[in-house]
């Protein structure tokens, strides 16, 4: 028999859960999905598909890795546009490692509130830290943590001061 959700109410339907492992695993492939789009322009189904092939779906959110991968090459330009003004160099000198995940977490900030700004802010730099240029976590962390002031401003209590 299935354990109530303490805070379910009577005749209510219970909330679904997120498996946060899942989603850390999930975004991990997200962002070598996104990578590898970057590198060979592929569709998002045909990245899938090459992820499948590697066995590098096992375990995951399957369906928020198909909504984020192909939401993200979708809505590419305009989460570009969210994160130029906080770059100190031009978006194509970043490093595409760093532009994936980026992407990947700008996109979580700004579409999926309904994950926290600083469950995003740390995967992201889980993320820099374990596939990132030396350094590039700390990069990482400043460029979010400029939109999360934004982007998330009732949930940060910032003033929308950059």
């Amino acid at each position: 028999m299935a354990k109530k959700n303490d805070t379910e109410l009577p005749g209510e339907a219970p909330s679904p859960r997120v498996d946060s492992w899942a989603r850390r695993r999930t975004r991990r492939v997200l962002m070598q999905g996104l990578y590898q789009w970057q590198m060979t322009g592929a569709s998002a189904s045909r990245i899938e598909q090459n992820l499948e092939a590697a066995k590098s779906l096992k375990r995951i959110d399957r369906t928020y890795l198909r909504e984020l991968l192909g939401q993200i090459i979708a809505g590419h330009e305009a989460l570009d546009q969210l994160i130029e003004p906080v770059l100190d160099r031009e978006l194509s000198q970043l490093d595409k490692v760093e532009l994936a995940i980026l992407r990947l977490a700008v996109f979580e900030l700004s579409e999926r509130i309904d994950v926290p700004y600083r469950v995003v802010i740390d995967e992201a730099v889980q993320l820099a830290k374990e596939f990132g240029a030396e350094d590039s976590h700390k990069y990482i962390n400043g460029v979010l943590d400029k939109l999360a002031k934004t982007l998330r401003q009732v949930e940060t209590g910032a003033d929308g001061r950059v």
